[in-house]
């Protein structure tokens, strides 16, 4: 039986910006569906975001509760993606470097506020974002071809519902 991998190279990461899916390439060692590698894809890309709107936080936050969310998100989802980049890299997945286009864009914008405008939009991003995570990762911890990556996802499901608890409750102070 032929194994494959799919390869996805740096900027162009197809699950998170809407490009093309990359052709299989034969491997000797590891088996990544199709599905795997567009979670992991989604994973790293979604941890890198968190590290980098967590910074924004640090600098444009005014409550001391947002800026101590996004020590947070920088702190843990840096952790995180190293743990999902150790993980891709043994099944050979070649994982993005850079943000998508989406979350560029969503950067930039989040950028532009400072202050109370700045807590509010950020907490919504984050009270939606981790929503959204939960969910894929729960599909991801139970759909997931391979076991290791069905483990990891598990795995991370308790600290990105710590992450949702926390972002909501600063809706209530951000308001």
């Amino acid at each position: 039986m032929k194994k494959y991998i799919y390869m996805v190279v740096a900027a162009g990461a197809f699950a998170a910006c809407g490009g093309e899916q990359p052709s299989p390439v034969e491997t000797a060692d590891s088996v990544a569906s199709k599905q795997d590698v567009e979670f992991m894809v989604k994973a790293v890309n979604g941890a890198q975001f968190e590290v980098v709107l967590g910074h924004l936080a640090e600098t444009n936050g005014a409550k001391p509760g947002v800026k101590r969310f996004g020590e947070m998100m920088v702190r843990d989802h840096s952790m995180g993606g190293e743990t999902l980049r150790g993980l891709a890299a043994s099944k050979r997945i070649v994982m993005p470097d850079t943000l998508s286009n989406q979350q560029e864009k969503e950067r930039k914008e989040l950028e532009k506020k400072n202050g109370a405008a700045f807590d509010k939009a950020y907490v919504k991003m984050m009270v939606d974002d981790h929503k959204e995570d939960i969910s894929e990762f729960q599909r991801a911890a139970i759909n997931a071809n391979d076991p290791d990556i069905r483990a990891l996802a598990a795995a991370n499901i308790p600290i990105l519902q710590q992450h949702l608890d926390s972002a909501q409750s600063l809706t209530r102070v951000v308001k």
